[in-house]
């Protein structure tokens, strides 16, 4: 289409020193206010929001009155944020908050996959244990989802359809904190089965700069969103397993850099990040989908922002400059970012 914004070419796949495969995307670095600080490919791009959506859905259990209410620990609050692995303290801080709730994990509509923590699944295995929908990677976000339907006397039975209540007011959030009207998100169902929303990329970055906007305020100018964005995130980066998991980029990345980011994936190719020393939230989408381009494209774009040092860029290297292995376990090849900021 003429006078269209395409994507870039943001990794190359190269097999010795030749490319032989490229990942293009787009890259939305925003500020609070909606201004674009800096732009790779097109920041106008629909970008299903996916698991990037979870700390956006998890204000309301702050707002609402039911963290308060229910006696949720930090853990727990970090959980309703994260795509857990199903690791064992995951899968207890799932059950702690049903207990809480005063429901069991046959509550959970999620659905039921294998643990992504690939050694506690092999592990189950090898122990004749099934998976449950406790080992989701959506159990906290749909653990915070019943915690408001019980807070509110809503129907926990069937809490997916995009009419129930507490679908209604997690739409509302996702209208506010991106700036999109609720008429302009287009609804889907994610494969937990619960409604999932496209916004522009640059909304998405800039609904993540709005996570922190209550560290650049005295607390007596905040709102009651903005202390409650503030309690949200301060669990999130003081537990940042909860994010994630073992192995996985978001929680490495969080416990290399420490209070300055909150990570988090999406799925598809998707990425948000707030970087809470600069007030700026930045959104990456992977054209095709595939996550193999997220670790180079997110450490270099953090590395090219000033927020990691060459330092820690070398203790994130597996994802900064993952290699590519044959079957003899030779390096043959490896991914590179190739940002032009």
């Amino acid at each position: 289409m003429k006078g269209a914004i395409l994507s870039e070419i943001l990794v190359e796949v190269l097999r010795g020193k030749t490319v032989e495969s490229i990942h293009r995307g787009s890259i939305a670095v925003v500020n609070g206010a909606g201004d674009v600080i800096h732009a790779i490919g097109n920041p106008e791009a629909q970008i299903c929001m996916r698991s990037c959506a979870k700390p956006l859905q998890a204000i309301p259990v702050i707002t609402s009155g039911a963290a308060a209410a229910f006696k949720f620990t930090d853990r727990e609050v970090a959980l309703f944020c994260g795509s857990v692995s199903g690791q064992e303290y995951h899968v207890a801080a799932v059950r702690s908050v049903l207990q809480k709730i005063g429901l069991t994990e046959a509550a959970l509509c999620c659905g039921v996959h294998p643990p992504s923590h690939r050694t506690t699944a092999q592990e189950m295995q090898k122990q004749g244990i099934k998976p449950g929908p406790v080992h989701n990677n959506c159990a906290g976000k749909h653990a915070a989802m019943l915690a408001l339907c019980r807070y509110h006397g809503w129907p926990t039975k069937n809490y997916l359809p995009l009419e129930h209540p507490v679908q209604q007011l997690i739409l509302s959030t996702i209208s506010s904190l991106t700036s999109v009207p609720r008429e302009g998100i287009h609804e889907a169902v994610d494969g937990c089965g619960v409604p999932v929303f496209f916004v522009p990329l640059r909304n998405l970055a800039r609904a993540y700069a709005r996570l922190a906007e209550p560290f650049h305020l005295e607390r007596g100018n905040r709102s009651s969103t903005q202390n409650a964005i503030a309690q949200l995130m301060n669990a999130a980066r003081a537990c940042p397993e909860m994010i994630a998991g073992d192995e996985r980029l978001c929680t490495d990345i969080m416990r290399v850099a420490g209070e300055s980011i909150f990570a988090k994936t999406g799925a598809e190719g998707g990425y948000a990040l707030t970087l809470f020393g600069q007030g700026l939230g930045a959104a990456v989408k992977i054209e095709d989908g595939n996550a193999r381009a997220l670790g180079p494209v997110i450490i270099e774009l953090l590395h090219h922002l000033g927020i990691l040092a060459a330092a820690q860029c070398k203790a994130l290297e597996t994802y900064h400059h993952p290699v590519i292995l044959n079957h003899r376990r030779e390096q043959v090849g490896e991914l590179r970012a190739v940002l032009k900021l």
